[in-house]
């Protein structure tokens, strides 16, 4: 063995995906409005974005819990989803409310009956604040959890990502429910001003 084989090369400094420039751990994320694709970007980049128009645009950092959200089981199964854990945002491009729920092939779109949509916008005024296509309402309903944020599209797609990388067989198995546990445990910390993932 020679020295060379004993020096570990430096891990790759991650990049701007728009203008390449270095950035840190916890830099911005910009979603493609059209492809819902996450873009990593530089605070200047995500500073350029940071506006309700064009391709690009900023994902925000707050996570707002919402102990108070109204729906009641019978709303609930109105959406006809097949699983209790979903997110719903205002897609421009669609020019409607999008559900999505995830799966263990990843996000899943759902058709979405706008007169229930409206009737939970009435009943949670806080909903007609939805940022458009880059924040999502997010509900966990397993096991009969009733818990609901305002979050984030990257913390969204975070956890479509947890689901479609630690399911395994027909139940998910235990890793995977323990790191869901672990996700919403870390989104109740940011909403209560706690750090970032």
């Amino acid at each position: 063995m020679t020295l060379r084989q004993f020096v570990r090369k430096p891990a790759a400094a991650e990049r701007c995906q728009l203008c390449g420039a270095a950035i840190s751990a916890s830099h911005s994320h910009l979603i493609d409005v059209p492809s819902r694709r996450l873009a990593c970007a530089c605070s200047a980049c995500a500073i350029l974005f940071d506006g309700p128009s064009g391709r690009y645009r900023r994902v925000p950092d707050e996570v707002r819990f919402l102990p108070d959200f109204q729906i009641s089981d019978a709303q609930w199964e109105a959406l006809r989803l097949p699983i209790n854990l979903a997110f719903f945002y205002l897609s421009t491009p669609a020019k409607q409310i999008v559900a999505l729920f995830p799966s263990p092939a990843g996000a899943t779109e759902s058709l979405l009956p706008m007169d229930c949509w409206n009737e939970l916008v009435t009943a949670n005024p806080v909903l007609a604040d939805l940022r458009p296509d880059v924040e999502a309402l997010l509900v966990n309903r397993i096991s009969g959890r009733r818990l609901y944020w305002l979050a984030p599209m990257d913390q969204c797609f975070k956890l479509v990502g947890l689901i479609r990388t630690h399911w395994r067989g027909l139940s998910g198995g235990t890793e995977v429910w323990e790191r869901l546990d672990d996700f919403f445990d870390e989104l109740r910390r940011r909403s209560e001003g706690g750090s970032h993932a």
